[in-house]
């Protein structure tokens, strides 16, 4: 293995450094090529448009997509990635009108179609190289170079295909339909755009009269809007069957009205106006109306005169809603007096409620769903048939309303009201602040209009949509159950064409009568009814195309209808058209249908997951998708949506170049999947979090595989056999109880990973990645760091860094689909150590195995250690008692006795090591030490238990002293009629003070499971171990301070500065009687200052005080020679200048290669000095490699 950084890391720049090596390996194809014939895993990948840049929701979709795919590949499939691009519609035409300034479709017209479209076609992949750039920086393997388009002839073509068998199922048809209607884009937008652009706006809102014919009393319908451009189009009110209705008389103008009994107040009375009501209401509700989707005439009870009071009218008389059907009343406007003999009537329908408005709705077909379904089931409309609309594509006024012609119909609302006023129609004016739908696109307000359309006949397969949701498998599971599926139960015939012009063409020929329609499915069938062979199936390529009739020439010729689809439906033809299906690929799709998996954010649930659903249920009946993750939405810090205006967050493109300096991509991939944001809620970014996990797992780490790299080295370094890791049924035979446990824990670690990956849940994984790093570090490595440098002989050197080193790998190859980066870069020095055989590339490894077996009771002890450990912290923190000073004994007092025998066996070296206390004593009685209670876990238990939480706490807090032990040991209780297990309960263990005891001797600590006393009396015997302590302690900090790794091997001298007088010699005495736990902390002997050779080189050197009231200094030198010059001058024949020659020609050789070759020559070397002659030396007789050795082979 090759040496690792020792200062700082720069993980951005070594994860350039992978990406180059992936390059250079091709390693994505490659191991696409080496799976080749393993089981198909299916992956959809949603396509984005290219036309704008990547953000952050396309990076935390595109992290999930890539983590579980690379999971995939790993445990044995072969998961084809293609990048897919949506390339048609609104978002596009959008950027070219902007472009060009094109405002109708007229201008459109006349410049062409052709010049039209192929300016489209040329913005369409505007930003692709920034997305590449951005998606393979985020480490994401996904294929650029075989993309698919769904402009692309071949996806096209599938779409054909798509809508060819739905119309032969019987399941297209075409119809007029009110929908979100975008003036400033020209076309109809989808509900699920419709909710994307709310804002709150003023709108006005008014009281219109509706003259009765024939009424005797001269009484008016009286209807509120808060559109009043629609009134132009009225031809119904509508009331409900079931209200009672009032006829009332202004008792000072004598003016008489008809609305609702319970609407009485909302009658102006002639009073000072009051200021508008601000409301929160859907731009698709109508006034007094149960229904979704109509035109906004506003719910507010207020309008801006002061509702009347019960005394300012006289109530006629009453009667139900059904008494008013039928009744004429005078029309408002003269536009559709044509409609006379069949409109201008009351009707009824149970979407008009008495919670708002008059309880009477004007009703304008072709500007609400509601009021279109009305007026055709009044007979007022027939299907099909024009509707009564003014109304253009660019929301102007036509012709039909002459007064109005060319105007904007929001802009004409204040004159509208003027006239209405000047007819006395006007019964009250106002405004009213609500939240109103504006395009997404053009930012202008959204009509409900009705336009022409193409549907597919959703509802008649609602019940198998159902079904088919719940085949599949969501993460989150509630958005499935609740949101998706709300949504599918309430799904509307869909209306799937558009009248634009960038898009995929409809294939409807349609003949001159409308009688004819030939649809058709493929390039082939288009070739054969027309002989035109087709290269592209955009418009300006095909809409020549004609076809004669079947019937005969007289019935003239086929025409394509104008539109093109809707992008929903080419995405959600996905599935088919990226693989050209199915006029390629049949077996890959008939064998893999439906796929294994998508994901995408919550939005998609009304629309990519939803048109998957409806055209893989109508064409299949399946569900086109087994598994699926949703996210929520990335926030910026402010808890705003992120904002190019507001620049409230740094850009992708700005975290791979500006701040790639210091950004870690794995970070960020494990900062968004561990956020709430792949539980589809809403997470605020921040960069702080980003750092924090690098502080908290990719340090710790990398601090491990550092660790292990240098004693690595350190190995080879002093002359031993190269590293090369014990194969793993030789570790899982060790007998040290850590390696056991590590081993034990990786297992568990890659049991987990896999159980977790299985079932979708990304978000476990980190924090159970956190605990396992944090136990490998501050466990494994620190309690074994004594075995891993070699102190405890080479054999058992060997095992331990062989685990870890096992540890490593295995940690590496688990978390491979998570942090391909920074496994990348710790395995390819790993496998330096595996030999040639190893893989190229971690990602073409196999996920981990499980081998051997994963202990339980090892992995609980150790736990429980760690827990012991950090109970008996606080006690010493709560007594001011540090670590340095020892203490004589710990009683570990808990039940189980497998775990008193590991803590005070196996484990029991560690823990008196780490809390510098002399001996540990099990107690297995609970009482003895103890008293205990119990105290129900609210937090399980309160949601199951429900009402009946009281009384089952009240039950499991009276359970006596027995009742408890015997509940622990039966691990299951009943209370109150529940059975409750051991998790479910806290047994809580308070320490008595045995008799006889001061209190103020001892201190215990409990956590609910375990028990720990502290002896707390001092005692003189354990001084000296005390002041060891902090001498080591002192040293440590110094060799921190000069720079060194805990792998660098340094000599430390000391001198004596000053001493204490009541025991001049008391240090001397610590140095001497802890030699051994010196020698041991620190790697080699601590030697007195006049031993340091004049050829040292010092490294650092610091004075303390205050330790065995004695002062001294500590000097750290690098290991120098020792030579003993008697011995040599002897070798040299007694030649002075020849023996200072031999120590000058040892001086200047590396001591590590030194070091090699005393081990490769049997500890002899020849040295020769120039023009003088050469002499044999040896090592441990002429000289040492350093001064500690001389010191200890003198000892010894």
């Amino acid at each position: 293995m090759e040496e690792v950084c020792t200062g700082y890391f720069s993980f951005s720049q070594q994860e350039e450094k992978i990406l180059a090596l992936w390059q250079q390996l091709d390693a994505f194809a490659t191991q696409l090529k080496r799976t080749e014939g393993l089981p198909e895993y299916i992956f959809y990948d949603g396509p984005p448009f290219a036309t704008g840049m990547p953000h952050y929701g396309h990076i935390l979709a595109g992290t999930i997509k890539d983590i579980v795919t690379r999971f995939q590949t790993a445990i044995g499939h072969h998961v084809i990635r293609r990048f897919g691009w949506d390339c048609h519609g609104l978002p596009v035409e959008y950027e070219i009108d902007q472009k060009l300034g094109i405002k109708t479709r007229d201008q459109v017209l006349q410049m062409g179609i052709d010049n039209y479209n192929e300016e489209c076609r040329s913005i369409v992949m505007r930003y692709s190289k920034e997305w590449e750039k951005v998606v393979t920086r985020m480490g994401r393997w996904i294929d650029f170079d075989n993309d698919y388009k769904t402009m692309d002839l071949k996806f096209m073509e599938s779409v054909w295909w798509v809508f060819k068998q739905l119309y032969e199922k019987g399941l297209v048809y075409k119809g007029f339909k009110v929908m979100p209607y975008s003036t400033g884009c020209k076309t109809p937008l989808s509900n699920f755009e419709a909710g994307l652009n709310y804002k709150d706006v003023a709108d006005p809102a008014v009281l219109v009269a509706f003259p009765l014919e024939g009424d005797c009393e001269g009484a008016s319908l009286v209807a509120w809007t808060t559109t009043p451009w629609t009134l132009l189009s009225n031809v119904a009110l509508c009331v409900n069957a079931n209200f009672t209705y009032a006829k009332v008389k202004h008792k000072s103008s004598g003016a008489v009205y008809i609305v609702a009994r319970s609407r009485l107040a909302e009658l102006p009375d002639k009073r000072p106006k009051k200021e508008p009501v601000k409301e929160n209401l859907s731009a698709e509700k109508g006034s007094g109306k149960k229904s979704s989707k109509n035109k906004e005439k506003g719910t507010s009870e207020e309008i801006s005169n002061i509702a009347a009071e019960a005394s300012s009218y006289e109530v006629l008389s009453e009667c139900k809603g059904i008494e008013l059907v039928g009744k004429r009343y005078k029309p408002l406007f003269e536009y559709f007096l044509e409609l006379g003999e069949v409109a201008f009537k009351v009707v009824a329908d149970d979407f008009v409620t008495d919670d708002s408005g008059t309880g009477i709705v004007h009703c304008a077909p072709a500007f609400g769903e509601d009021d279109y379904r009305v007026c055709l089931e009044a007979g007022i409309i027939q299907k099909g048939e024009e509707l009564p609309d003014p109304v253009d594509i660019d929301g102007c006024f036509t012709e039909k309303a002459k007064d109005f012609k060319g105007r904007y119909v929001k802009e004409a609302d204040k004159d509208i009201i003027s006239m209405v006023k000047a007819m006395g129609r006007l019964v009250g004016a106002g405004s009213i602040m609500h939240s109103y739908p504006f395009c997404w696109r053009s930012d202008t307000p959204l009509l409900y209009k009705a336009v022409p359309s193409w549907f597919v006949a959703v509802e008649k397969f609602k019940g198998r949509l159902l079904e088919n949701n719940k085949q599949t498998y969501w993460v989150p599971d509630y958005v499935k159950e609740k949101r998706f599926h709300n949504w599918l139960e309430n799904a509307r015939d869909w209306a799937i064409s558009r009248t634009r012009f960038w898009g995929t063409p409809l294939p409807i020929w349609l003949s001159e009568d409308g009688q004819e329609i030939v649809v058709v499915g493929s390039i082939a069938e288009l070739e054969k009814l027309s002989g035109f062979q087709a290269k592209d199936l955009h418009r300006h390529f095909i809409d020549h195309i004609t076809f004669p009739s079947k019937r005969g020439p007289s019935f003239g010729k086929l025409k394509r209808v104008e539109d093109v689809f809707d992008c929903w439906f080419e995405s959600g033809s996905m599935p088919y058209g990226y693989i050209h299906y199915p006029f390629e690929n049949e077996k890959l799709f008939e064998t893999n249908f439906p796929g294994h998996f998508v994901a995408e954010g919550l939005d998609q649930t009304r629309g990519w997951f939803y048109s998957l659903m409806v055209l893989s249920t109508a064409l299949f009946e399946k569900p086109a998708f087994q598994n699926l993750i949703c996210n929520g939405m990335v926030l910026a810090e402010d808890g705003k949506k992120m904002s190019k205006r507001l620049k409230n967050y740094p850009t992708p493109m700005e975290i791979v170049d500006e701040y790639g300096a210091f950004y870690m991509q794995d970070a960020l991939r494990l900062y968004l999947i561990n956020s709430p944001v792949v539980r589809a809620e809403s997470l605020r970014f921040k960069r702080e979090g980003v750092f924090a996990v690098v502080k908290d797992v990719f340090l710790p780490w990398y601090n491990a595989y550092r660790f292990l790299v240098q004693n690595v080295l350190r190995v080879q370094m002093e002359g031993l056999s190269p590293f090369r890791p014990l194969n793993a049924s030789t570790l899982q035979a060790s007998t040290n109880i850590l390696d056991q446990w590590i081993n034990s824990a990786s297992q568990s670690l890659v049991l987990f990973v896999r159980n977790e990956m299985e079932a979708y849940r990304l978000y476990t994984v980190v924090p159970f990645l956190l605990k396992f790093i944090d136990n490998l570090t501050n466990i494994y490595v620190r309690f074994n760091r004594k075995r891993l440098k070699g102190r405890t002989g080479e054999e058992d050197c060997r095992v331990a860094l062989s685990t870890l080193f096992n540890v490593l790998l295995t940690t590496c190859k688990v978390m491979a689909p998570f942090t391909p980066f920074f496994v990348e870069v710790l395995y390819q020095n790993l496998r330096k150590a595996l030999g040639s055989d190893s893989e190229e590339s971690i990602h073409y490894c196999k996920f981990p195995e499980v081998y051997g077996k994963t202990d339980i009771r090892i992995e609980e002890s150790v736990a429980r250690m760690m827990s012991v450990i950090d109970l008996a912290r606080n006690i010493r923190e709560r007594h001011n008692k540090p670590l340095k000073t020892p203490l004589r004994e710990m009683i570990v007092v808990h039940p189980d006795k497998d775990f008193l025998d590991d803590i005070t066996g196996k484990l029991g070296e560690y823990v008196l090591e780490e809390l510098n206390v002399r001996s540990i004593i099990s107690c297995d009685d609970p009482l003895r030490y103890a008293s205990l209670r119990a105290e129900p876990d609210y937090s399980l238990l309160g949601k199951r238990l429900g009402k009946s939480m009281g009384l089952v706490a009240k039950e499991v807090k009276n359970m006596t002293q027995d009742d408890i032990l015997s509940f622990e040991k039966s691990g299951v209780g009943h209370f109150a009629g529940h059975e409750l297990s051991r998790a479910e309960i806290k047994v809580i263990r308070e320490f008595k003070t045995p008799d006889g005891v001061n209190k103020a001797e001892v201190d215990a600590a409990g956590d609910g499971d375990v028990l720990v006393i502290l002896d707390l009396q001092p005692d003189q015997t354990l001084a000296e171990a005390g002041f060891a302590r902090e001498v080591v302690n002192r040293i440590q900090k110094l060799r921190k301070k000069a720079g060194l790794e805990p792998t660098d091997n340094v000599e430390v001298f000391f001198e004596l500065l000053s001493v204490s007088e009541s025991d001049p010699n008391l240090l001397y005495k610590v140095i001497d009687s802890q030699a051994l736990y010196i020698q041991e902390s620190l790697g080699s002997p601590l030697l007195h200052h006049r031993k340091v050779p004049a050829h040292a080189v010092i490294l650092m050197s610091e004075r303390y005080s205050g330790v065995a009231n004695a002062s001294f200094e500590i000097i750290l030198a690098r290991p120098a020679l020792f030579f003993d010059h008697d011995a040599i001058l002897q070798a040299c024949s007694g030649i002075q200048e020849h023996a200072e020659g031999v120590e000058i020609v040892l001086l200047s050789r590396d001591p590590a290669i030194l070091r090699t070759e005393l081990a490769a020559n049997n500890n002899k070397l020849e040295v020769a000095i120039d023009s003088i002659g050469q002499y044999d030396v040896v090592y441990g007789q002429h000289f040492y490699l350093s001064v500690g050795e001389h010191y200890l082979h003198t000892k010894a």
